[in-house]
């Protein structure tokens, strides 16, 4: 029997630096019984005004410098995120972690909802490769302007729909391997955030810590 979902939700955030709790913008996307009914999306200040992504996603700090932090636009973050089934995401590791970090960050508390990665549900479900956003939309004909959230939201939206339309059969489509666990603990983002906070902030520190002087260290981005 084909699946159906009465309310799911995607999400996309964008960062302004390496820092999980440094989301610059998000849309959400609301989809209910098999099409997208609502649709939001919000311009946020990050808490550190240096911005590494721009490049990517075309947002700087005078575009954010005057808009609401994240504590201040999380009710209605929320309000959007209630009653959902599961959140979908591209990589949703990424902006998982990203809600996560930015809850923690501002003691918030995250929804206890599973997030359904769309990465994985491509690879596995229509053996797409390779599984960039782009990718996935180029192989479905799905308008995309890349890094900008509101159109990836859709996207990813609209790559949970194409399952859904096609019946995909619940035990392929609710598999563990498509979806993220839960929630992160608190304490592990707040460690990762206050991390590169520290970073960041005083490089010179960073630079004296000689154990780890001449080592490189890699944070995931989305793809």
């Amino acid at each position: 029997m084909p699946i159906t979902f009465k309310r799911f939700a995607a999400i996309d955030f964008e960062t302004a630096d390496y820092g999980r709790d440094s989301a610059c913008s998000v849309s959400i996307v609301i989809a209910e019984k098999g099409k997208i009914s609502e649709q939001k999306s919000f311009l946020i200040r990050p808490p550190r005004r240096d911005f590494i992504f721009s490049y990517l996603h075309g947002i700087y700090w005078e575009d954010v410098a005057k808009q609401p932090g994240f504590a201040d636009l999380w009710p209605k973050i929320k309000k959007h995120l209630d009653k959902v089934e599961f959140i979908a995401a591209h990589n949703a590791s990424f902006d998982r972690g990203v809600l996560h970090a930015c809850c923690a960050m501002t003691g918030a508390v995250p929804p206890d909802v599973e997030y359904l990665c769309t990465m994985k549900l491509a690879r596995r479900l229509w053996g797409v490769y390779p599984t960039k956003l782009s990718d996935v939309c180029r192989y479905f004909g799905i308008p995309l302007k890349h890094h900008d959230a509101k159109s990836d939201a859709i996207a990813c939206a609209k790559i949970v729909l194409e399952a859904l339309e096609k019946g995909i059969p619940a035990d392929s489509f609710l598999g563990k391997k498509l979806f993220a666990t839960k929630a992160l603990r608190h304490e592990e983002n707040k460690s990762l955030s206050s991390f590169v906070s520290w970073w960041l902030k005083d490089r010179k520190q960073w630079r004296a810590y000689r154990p780890y002087r001449r080592k490189l260290f890699l944070w995931c981005r989305k793809v």
